[in-house]
C-alpha cells in the first residue's frame, strides 16, 4: 500500500469546521462518553452558565474512558472549585483592558501588538486567562477592523502583528487571508505571529489552505500552537505540521503549567520530546495567570522553578522552554528566577 493510501486510510479527509460543529457542550455530554458520572467528583461540579463547557470529540477522544482524573479531562471540565473566590485572582489578571487600546486590539509591548482576530475558541480551557474578557465590546465590524489596521499602520514602532482571540484560526480562510493580505500592506510590519489552540484540538485545521496564507506573504510567520500535555499530540499532527515546517513557517510552543495535569517532571519532559518530535519548539512554560475561576490549577512559583531546574538537567537546552509569569503592567514577560 502506497504512503498515500495509507494516509488516506489512518487519516480521513474532514473539514474542520464540521468537526468542530460536532462539539460535545455539556458536562453531562462529555462525562457519558467517557463513561463517568457526576460521582466520580466528590467535591461537585460547575454549572459554568458564564463560560460554558465547550470541547470537540477529537480532543475527547485522546481521553481514558473511566479515569476522573485524565489529565485532558480536568482541563475543560468545569468543577465546583471554579465557582470559589480566592485573593489575588481576578477577572483581568493581566491587565489587558487598560491595554485595550482600540475595538479588537491590545497594546501592551514595544515592537508588537496583539489583534483580537476572532471572539469564539473551539475549547473552552478552564485557566484561560480570557474567561472574562467583554468579547462583546471587541468583536470588529467592518469599520472597526480597518480601524485597528489604521492604528498599526499610523505607529511605525510595531514590527510585529500577533493574530490571537479567541482564536484566531476560528476564521474562514477566505477572512484570514485577507487580514494576513492587510497586514503585510503596512510596511513596517515583518512579522505575522499566530497563537492559536484550535489546530491542537483538530489537528483537520492544519490544511494545506492554511500553509499558503502563511506563506504567500513578505511577512516572515510564526505559527504558536498551545499544547500542555503529550497525549494531546497524534500521528495527524506530525505530518501536518511537518508539510508546514518545510513551507517555512517556524512553529513554536507554549505550555501552561497545571496542577494535576502537568505539574510532573516525566510528562514535562515526554512533552517537550513529543514537542520537538512533532516539528515543534518549546518556547514558554508559563506559571497559571491568576484569572478568577482556575486558582485550583496554581502551582507555586517555587515549585515551578524546582520542576525547570530538572528540566535543565534531564534536556539538552533547545528542548527547555523559557519559564515565565505574565504581570499586568511589565514591558515584558517576567522570567521565574531562583527562589
Amino acid at each position: 500500500m502506497s504512503s498515500v493510501a495509507q494516509t488516506k486510510k489512518f487519516f480521513p479527509r474532514r473539514d474542520w469546521g464540521e468537526v468542530l460543529a460536532q462539539s460535545l457542550r455539556s458536562s453531562d455530554e462529555l462525562l457519558a462518553a467517557l463513561e463517568l458520572q457526576s460521582a466520580d467528583f466528590p467535591n461537585g461540579l460547575s454549572l459554568a452558565k458564564q463560560f460554558p463547557l465547550l470541547v470537540p470529540r477529537p480532543f475527547v477522544e485522546r481521553m481514558t474512558k473511566g479515569d476522573p482524573h485524565d489529565p485532558l479531562l480536568l482541563q475543560v471540565l468545569p468543577l465546583a472549585a471554579e465557582d470559589q473566590l480566592h485573593r489575588g485572582f481576578t477577572a483581568d489578571p493581566l491587565g489587558e483592558q487598560s491595554a485595550n487600546v482600540a475595538t479588537g486590539v491590545i497594546h501592551k509591548y514595544h515592537g508588537r501588538v496583539l489583534l483580537l482576530a476572532a471572539s469564539g475558541c473551539a475549547v473552552n480551557c478552564r485557566y484561560c486567562f480570557r474567561r472574562h474578557f467583554p468579547y462583546n465590546e471587541n468583536r470588529l465590524n467592518h469599520a472597526q477592523w480597518q480601524s485597528a489596521l489604521d492604528y498599526i499602520a499610523q505607529d511605525t514602532s510595531i514590527s510585529e502583528v500577533i493574530l490571537s482571540g479567541g482564536d484566531p484560526l476560528m476564521l474562514q480562510d477566505e477572512r484570514l487571508a485577507d487580514l494576513v493580505d492587510s497586514i503585510a500592506n503596512i510596511a513596517h510590519v515583518q512579522r505575522l505571529r499566530v497563537h492559536s489552540r484550535l489546530p491542537v484540538v483538530i489537528a483537520e485545521r492544519l490544511t494545506d489552505q492554511l500553509t499558503d496564507i502563511l506563506t504567500r506573504t513578505r511577512l516572515r510567520s510564526s505559527l504558536v500552537l498551545h499544547v500542555n500535555h503529550p497525549r494531546e499530540l497524534t500521528p495527524l499532527h506530525a505530518e501536518r505540521l511537518a508539510k508546514m515546517r518545510q513551507a517555512g513557517v517556524t512553529l513554536l510552543n507554549q505550555t501552561v503549567l497545571l496542577k494535576g495535569v502537568n505539574d510532573n517532571l516525566e510528562v514535562l519532559i515526554e512533552l517537550s520530546e513529543q514537542l520537538f518530535n512533532h516539528h515543534l519548539l518549546p518556547y514558554y512554560l508559563h506559571v497559571l495567570d491568576r484569572v478568577q475561576g482556575a486558582q485550583h490549577f496554581d502551582v507555586s512559583s517555587r515549585a515551578a522553578y524546582a520542576l525547570y531546574q530538572q528540566m535543565l538537567t534531564r534536556l539538552p537546552g533547545y528542548l527547555v522552554p523559557k519559564l515565565v509569569r505574565e504581570e499586568a503592567g511589565q514591558p515584558h514577560k517576567t522570567p521565574l528566577h531562583v527562589f
